[in-house]
């Protein structure tokens, strides 16, 4: 008998926490998409480094997803880096993203000295303002600032996707370990995702 009184308060815990998921999951689904473009740190100084497997193709992912955004009138940022003690200063042509890279002045911009860009950065506030909710991030390095910024996307309570071919790293199989471990989506369904958000 006590078996049984067990089995019943459990199925009864069981069935409120699925319930309670369920009702998070159905109110997440009813907020309408804002989604903006994150473009990380594809500098002068660090496209170097990149893998050239990546790099012409990530480019072109980069330019298209940048374009497609500024069509549909959403929102574009770029994020620049430079280390506190090393690395590109503001102004030099390190620091800049290549001219082949699509860039209006009306773009936000945000500069960090940390892998995440939501580290001691206005980015938070800035996305808040733009009213985003949902980040699609390309850029460099998939396995430091991209992945940082990824997941501290997460922990301020957006919903992130990586690029998968608009992301690259020094190393092409470390990349492809990142696009798998995260959640990323191909160029042609961010574009299906966005023509058909609510």
């Amino acid at each position: 008998m006590r078996d049984l009184f067990n089995l019943f308060f459990l199925s009864l815990w069981l069935v409120s926490v699925l319930f309670a998921q369920d009702e998070k999951h159905k109110n997440q689904s009813d907020k309408k998409m804002m989604p903006v473009l994150l473009v990380i740190d594809i500098q002068n100084e660090y496209l170097p480094y990149m893998s050239e497997d990546e790099k012409k193709f990530a480019m072109q992912v980069i330019n298209g997803a940048i374009w497609f955004f500024r069509e549909n009138n959403l929102p574009i940022i770029h994020v620049y880096h430079s280390d506190l003690n090393w690395g590109p200063k503001e102004g030099t042509e390190g620091f800049e993203f290549p001219k082949s890279v699509i860039i209006q002045e009306s773009d936000a911009k945000i500069h960090k000295h940390y892998p995440s860009a939501f580290t001691k950065t206005d980015l938070d506030k800035v996305l808040k303002e733009k009213g985003c909710n949902t980040l699609f991030l390309c850029g460099l390095s998939a396995t430091g600032c991209v992945l940082a910024t990824y997941f501290g996307g997460i922990d301020h309570g957006y919903k992130a996707f990586m690029i998968r071919d608009g992301i690259m790293s020094h190393n092409s199989n470390y990349t492809n370990v990142i696009k798998d471990i995260c959640e990323s989506v191909g160029f042609e369904t961010m574009l299906f995702m966005l023509e058909n958000k609510k």
